[in-house]
């Protein structure tokens, strides 16, 4: 499951990668494997099946090249000047920028030993001077105690101290650059131009908010949190603070502190998570082009977390198999809930999976072993053919199929994938991340960016079968389906790649996979809330676009061009960004008060005059008390929340605990809009 070359980096004890495996959960793992080479007829989903390739070497500058186009900074490998790119760049902590920069440099090292194209050089991208070749995260791991590694940073000054726990994400400081009274870009001081350095630096609040030039409390007390007076046995987390900065200002005895595998579910630790005043947020809270800015900072956030530990995340480029266009087996998700949002606009996890949870639901929950049987071979085959031929026509009779073989479909389902669910390529990195065996927080805030990087459709399908299998797992002392039986016998259907493998490296693998899925059931609950450290990121992000959006035309003569000898400015660049209403204040509205919009109610709109203990929830309150005069308004009102959309967010559905003016300081161009929350 795994190429031999990803697995060769680390050193492993056979004791310790078989120490959280015993022999019953062995025996579900290679029963479930037999069983995949039974089903296996030849092909996958209606295609021929692929012939494992041999290993080839890893092309490291191909390889910082899908990465760098991954995380959003496909300007620095085309040349092309795009807003969104240079505004991440502006956006990056100290962390995230050296490993922005790290990437960069092997990258352009690589092609100009190649001699294949002319690249731009550092220096035109972060303002420094370059790193001395080699200079990348096997080479070079993060220096935990400042020095040398933080004289390289890409443009960014280090903020002086450790991070306290309320620190201000405004830890990188665009060096060499100024920006007049206006607001408008002024020429740097001296030194070569930089991308970062033609940002200009968004304040921040403590509590990592932009500046909108209001005061705002403080973002934490004692009175907001969710949980109080917290039992040993669990510990806090924080969304605040940039798990890659917490672990590089971290003590090394700590970072490090063993954390052993055990199959007893109580032995993973139970996490506290503290709402501050902005409450906490789902990803499906945020707008679709915010959660791809959130994807790409997560990626940088992520493999600058590895960075931290001296692991390289990706060690070989991403496996791309072509899938089928039609049918439901083999089919790329993508591609099936195109075809089910013609039936349903809103479907975010593909209908037929949602039948095959229902199925097994209807029946099945209390059925012993559910996911070992491996059902009727002959009704398998045929139902198989029958939902590629008739699910997507409506044809396809679900009264016949039992729940046995609706869960042997789920897991062929996922197996059959032209790519895993989950990033199998970065399952080396995690490997080596357990084998030193960091405390179970550390795997925790590794998995918790894994999940905010994943594609949309792969993320919102993770979160609706974690789930559906602790619906299973809470039937437990009928069904005998553990979360460590679960997350042994789904490890190879979620995690898998067809490259050349060893009995031994499928055994590391079955391991390591069926741990990050244990965490993700153990976790289910916290792992799909988006850090509100990436939130703040993104919310800078948008407002150094506008900014750039407006003054673009003088950024341009400021930018050094080695790469294009000529260019022809587009209209569309040039243009200087039209206000819309929602990005404008009402003028005829006071400080403070907020005019909340209603559209499906019928109170439409009403003047909300904000408090410092004003929730959402407390403004949903006052409109069901206003529509309270009709059952089905009553009945409207509960399933509505409260938004903020517009200036520095594209939509943010609020926490009902959130205290909205605290939101409002953040972001005073927003408007305010109650409508219905859309579900899965």
């Amino acid at each position: 499951m795994l190429s031999n070359e990803s697995l060769h980096s680390p050193a492993f004890s056979r004791s310790n990668s078989q120490a959280s495996i015993d022999s019953t959960s062995m025996e579900d793992f290679l029963r479930e494997i037999e069983s995949i080479k039974e089903n296996s007829i030849g092909s996958v989903g209606g295609q021929e099946e692929q012939i494992p390739a041999e290993v080839k070497p890893v092309d490291e500058g191909e390889l910082e090249a899908e990465w760098l186009q991954d995380v959003g900074l496909s300007t620095l490998i085309s040349g092309d000047e795009e807003e969104d790119g240079k505004a991440l760049l502006s956006t990056l902590t100290r962390t995230q920028a050296a490993a922005v920069k790290k990437r960069y440099n092997t990258y352009t090292q690589t092609m100009r030993k190649k001699n294949k194209q002319s690249v731009r050089d550092v220096r035109d991208i972060f303002g420094v001077s370059e790193s001395p070749p080699g200079d990348t995260c096997d080479n070079h791991p993060a220096q935990l105690d400042g020095t040398q590694e933080e004289k390289e940073l890409p443009g960014v000054i280090k903020t002086s101290g450790s991070l306290p726990d309320d620190a201000s994400l405004n830890s990188t400081t665009l060096s060499d650059g100024s920006q007049d009274e206006e607001g408008s870009f002024a020429v740097p001081r001296s030194g070569p131009v930089s991308i970062l350095e033609t940002i200009p630096a968004l304040p921040v609040h403590s509590n990592g908010s932009p500046d909108p030039g209001q005061s705002v409390q403080s973002a934490m007390s004692d009175d907001d949190y969710v949980k109080k007076n917290i039992p040993p046995e669990t510990e806090e987390l924080s969304f605040e603070v940039s798990y890659s900065e917490m672990v590089t200002e971290a003590p090394k005895r700590s970072k490090f502190k063993k954390s052993n595998f055990k199959k007893e579910d109580y032995a993973l630790t139970k996490f506290i998570v503290q709402k501050t005043r902005f409450g906490l947020t789902e990803a499906g809270d945020l707008s679709a082009e915010d959660m791809k800015k959130i994807r790409h900072l997560s990626l940088i956030e992520l493999t600058a977390f590895f960075d931290a530990f001296g692991i390289q995340l990706k060690r070989n480029k991403t496996e791309k198999v072509k899938g089928r266009d039609n049918g439901i087996f083999g089919v790329p998700l993508t591609v099936l809930l195109d075809s089910d949002r013609k039936k349903d606009p809103g479907v975010k996890v593909p209908l037929v999976l949602q039948k095959f949870f229902e199925k097994v639901e209807e029946s099945g929950l209390e059925s012993e072993g559910i996911f070992r049987l491996s059902g009727c071979t002959a009704k398998v085959k045929q139902y198989r053919e029958e939902l590629d031929a008739k699910f997507n026509a409506d044809k396809f009779k679900w009264d016949r199929m039992c729940h046995r073989e609706a869960a042997v479909m789920l897991k062929a389902f996922f197996r059959e994938l032209p790519t895993s669910l989950f990033p199998v390529e970065y399952i080396p990195a995690f490997i080596t991340l357990m084998e030193r065996g960091p405390h179970i927080k550390v795997q925790f805030q590794a998995l918790h960016l894994m999940v905010m990087a994943l594609p949309d459709a792969n993320r919102d399908t993770a979160q609706a079968l974690m789930t559906f299998f602790n619906k299973v797992i809470a039937n437990e002392s009928k069904n005998r389906m553990s979360i460590w039986n679960i997350s042994t016998i789904m490890a190879p259907n979620l995690f898998f790649s067809r490259s050349k493998h060893s009995d031994y490296e499928e055994l590391q693998l079955a391991n390591t996979a069926a741990h990050i899925i244990r965490l993700m059931l153990k976790y289910q609950k916290i792992l799909w809330k988006v850090p509100s450290f990436l939130i703040t990121q993104v919310r800078r992000m948008n407002e150094a676009t506008m900014l750039l959006k407006k003054q673009l035309p003088s950024v341009k003569k400021l930018l050094r061009r080695k790469t294009i000898e000529r260019e022809v400015i587009s209209p569309k660049t040039s243009k200087v960004l039209q206000k819309s209403p929602s990005s404008r204040r009402m003028s005829d509205v006071p400080e403070g008060v907020i005019r909340v919009h209603a559209p499906l109610l019928s109170k439409v709109s009403m003047a909300i005059q904000l408090t410092s203990h004003t929730k959402a929830k407390d403004i949903l309150a006052k409109f069901q008390y206003e529509n309270s005069h009709g059952s089905s308004e009553c009945i409207k009102i509960q399933n509505q929340r409260l938004y903020e959309i517009g200036g520095n967010i594209g939509q943010h559905c609020l926490d009902p605990d959130a205290y909205v003016l605290d939101v409002y300081h953040v972001n005073p161009q927003a408007e305010w809009v109650i409508k219905p929350q859309p579900s899965f």
